[in-house]
């Protein structure tokens, strides 16, 4: 008490009252934080109590929430007919004191991606995130843009993307969100993706590497590549390429490339140990389905991790994530097969509002990601057999793949 008193933080009449220069403040879900005018910073807790709190209930009746150009929030009483900085709820908050998150905090498999991103505003933040009509990149477009991120949908069908805009603003209307076409088995489109996306001259904070196709019969793209290798990697490569410089321009900023713990279960050299192009667009003889989806997810690691290689000294940081096993999406499509033992299977699977969980870990805690799939790797794997962790993997391949890096340059 005598160092509360020193510092004039006992001189009220309530414990809740706040000392002269603070404010009282709510973040869009509810979470309730401090500012200090005069050190002119935040906290979680009440800077008396040391206590953390949250709204409770909804917002009473002709009340609305809305946000500034400067992205704070504010609320508007249309009964009334004023408009407030101060949340009216926050006379009824409710204490919650769980431990302040830390970059050592741990999740596990029941997380949601609402959870991993709870109390934190992602205003002013622009996100674009591939394949996010439906499945995984759906839930985390949706868990951005209820975040307060700008964020956009790029996908191939937009009806689909129109679809998923219109059930994101179903939840929040207030929600900055849309689609623009990108069709990741056509170079030349995305090519019109980075360039119709550098015309709105906007930031890229997080480029969320998402889309993916499973299970298909052999094909070639209108680029002459077998179609798996091209929409699970190849496209994303391309993209991440073409959007470097507003990437590098916006930082920090960071890329997530979603990957699969099905890498382990393949190989990109040859016999003498050097990257063997065929295989990552192999010919119809020489094509399987698994092996080809396995392939580019193992490719999209070793890119991951040679694109953080380069860009983070410039502020760019990039991760490679697996959502989970027994994740239930749209893969299976291609082929009947896969669709029948998907479904045999999904009673026993993850919900898809966990395996988003995994890209926004990669956004708030990039360095627990890293850890936790080496402890994956570790744990499934015995000393009588080769080493399939992360970093192993990268040093098996990490010479021929940043040759592959230095030369694969895109052209139409």
């Amino acid at each position: 008490m005598a160092a509360l008193r020193y510092a004039g933080l006992d001189d009220t009449d309530s414990e809740d009252e706040l000392p002269p220069g603070w404010e009282q403040r709510t973040t869009k879900d509810g979470w309730v934080y401090y500012a200090n005018h005069t050190e002119e910073k935040t906290q979680w807790e009440h800077p008396k109590t040391g206590k953390r709190k949250r709204i409770a209930g909804d917002l009473p009746y002709g009340w609305e929430q809305e946000t500034d150009e400067n992205g704070q929030v504010f609320f508007v009483d249309h009964i009334n007919k004023r408009t407030t900085y101060l949340d009216p709820r926050l006379a009824f908050t409710v204490d919650d004191n769980p431990t302040k998150p830390t970059t050592r905090q741990r999740y596990d498999g029941s997380t949601t991606a609402m959870e991993i991103l709870q109390g934190r505003d992602l205003s002013g933040k622009v996100v674009v995130v591939t394949g996010a009509n439906s499945g995984i990149g759906f839930e985390t477009a949706k868990s951005f843009a209820l975040h307060g991120a700008h964020v956009i949908l790029a996908c191939r069908n937009m009806t689909r993307a129109n679809e998923a805009v219109s059930r994101i603003l179903g939840e929040w209307h207030k929600a900055k969100v849309e689609a623009m076409t990108l069709d990741l088995a056509l170079l030349r489109s995305v090519q019109h993706f980075a360039q119709a996306f550098k015309a709105k001259n906007v930031s890229l904070h997080v480029l969320v590497c998402n889309a993916a196709v499973f299970g298909l019969p052999w094909t070639l793209t209108k680029d002459g590549l077998e179609t798996t290798f091209q929409v699970n990697h190849l496209g994303h490569f391309y993209l991440v390429q073409l959007l470097q410089d507003v990437l590098c321009r916006s930082a920090p900023a960071r890329v997530v490339v979603v990957s699969s713990e099905s890498h382990r279960f393949t190989d990109i050299n040859d016999s003498s140990g050097k990257l063997d192009f065929s295989r990552l667009s192999p010919s119809k003889n020489d094509y399987w389905a698994m092996l080809a989806y396995n392939r580019s997810k193992l490719c999209n690691i070793l890119f991951s991790n040679e694109l953080h290689r380069r860009l983070s000294p410039r502020g760019v940081t990039s991760n490679a994530v697996h959502p989970g096993n027994m994740m239930y999406s749209a893969l299976h499509r291609g082929w009947w097969v896969y669709t029948l033992l998907f479904t045999l299977a999904r009673p026993f699977t993850k919900s898809m509002l966990l395996g988003p969980s995994y890209p926004h870990t990669a956004l708030i805690h990039p360095g627990q990601v890293c850890g936790t799939l080496e402890k994956m790797k570790a744990e499934r794997r015995s000393s009588d057999r080769n080493d399939y962790s992360v970093s192993s993997v990268y040093s098996r391949h990490s010479s021929e793949m940043k040759r592959y890096f230095s030369h694969m340059v895109i052209t139409e």
